[in-house]
C-alpha cells in the first residue's frame, strides 16, 4: 500500500482542463442564448439555470484538479503553472455568471447592441479558449505549438476587439444615456462582458507561458 502511493503519478489534468473549457464554452452559450431571448421570461430562467449549472460543474474540475496537485508526484507541467491555468479558466466561469446573475440583480430590462456584441466576442473568445487547451497536451509537436499559439493570438484580437466595443458602448451610454440608475445598470454590465474576454486573454497568455517553457 505505502509502496502504491509513492509511485510516480501524472494524474489526467489535460483531460480534466479539458473538461474545465467545455463547461466554459457551455456556459458562453447558455449566456448567449440567454441574451437572444431576454424577452421570454420562461426562456430567461432557462438559460440562467445553464449557466449556474455549467459554472458549478465547473468550479468541481478546478476542485478536483486542486487535489490532484497535492497527491501527484509528477506532474505533466510545473505545478505553478497548472494552479495558474485552472484558475484562471474558473475566473473566466465565474464571470459568465456574474453577468447573469447582475442582469437579474439589477432588473435590467432591455438588452442593447452594445450587450450583444460584448456576448458574441465572449463567446468566441471562450470558443478559442477552449481549442488552445485542447492542443496543451501536444504542444511538443512544432505544428502544434504553432496552432496553439495563433490560437492564442487570435484571442488576443478578439479581447481588443471587445475593448472598442466596450469604449464606444461608454461614450455612447455617457452621451446619450438621460437616466441614471439605467446608465449605472448598463456600465456594469458592459464591463463585466469585457472582463470576460479579459481573462480569456490571461488564459491565452498562461498557454504561452507553458509552451514556452515546455517548447
Amino acid at each position: 500500500m505505502l509502496f502504491g502511493k509513492l509511485l510516480p503519478r501524472d494524474g489526467n489534468f489535460f483531460e480534466l482542463f479539458n473538461q474545465h473549457a467545455d463547461q466554459i464554452v457551455e456556459a458562453a452559450k447558455a449566456f448567449s442564448l440567454l441574451v437572444a431571448n431576454y424577452g421570454n421570461l420562461e426562456l430567461r430562467a432557462k438559460y440562467n439555470e445553464l449557466v449556474d449549472r455549467a459554472e458549478h460543474d465547473a468550479d468541481r474540475v478546478t476542485q478536483e484538479v486542486n487535489r490532484a496537485i497535492h497527491v501527484t508526484f509528477i506532474t505533466p507541467i510545473d505545478r505553478d503553472q497548472i494552479h495558474a491555468l485552472i484558475n484562471t479558466m474558473d475566473d473566466v466561469a465565474d464571470l459568465i455568471q456574474d453577468s447573469a446573475e447582475t442582469m437579474a440583480l439589477y432588473d435590467v430590462q432591455v438588452m442593447t447592441e452594445e450587450i450583444s456584441r460584448l456576448t458574441d466576442l465572449s463567446l468566441k473568445c471562450c470558443e478559442r479558449l477552449r481549442h488552445a487547451v485542447s492542443l496543451l497536451p501536444r504542444i511538443a509537436e512544432p505544428a502544434t505549438m504553432e496552432a496553439a499559439l495563433k490560437t492564442c493570438e487570435e484571442i488576443d484580437q478578439l479581447e481588443g476587439d471587445a475593448d472598442r466595443v466596450m469604449r464606444m458602448a461608454m461614450s455612447k451610454l455617457f452621451r446619450d444615456c438621460t437616466d441614471v440608475r439605467e446608465l449605472i445598470k448598463l456600465k456594469a454590465i458592459y464591463e463585466l462582458l469585457e472582463t470576460i474576454t479579459d481573462r480569456c486573454e490571461d488564459v491565452a497568455n498562461v498557454i504561452e507561458g507553458i509552451i514556452l517553457e515546455n517548447s
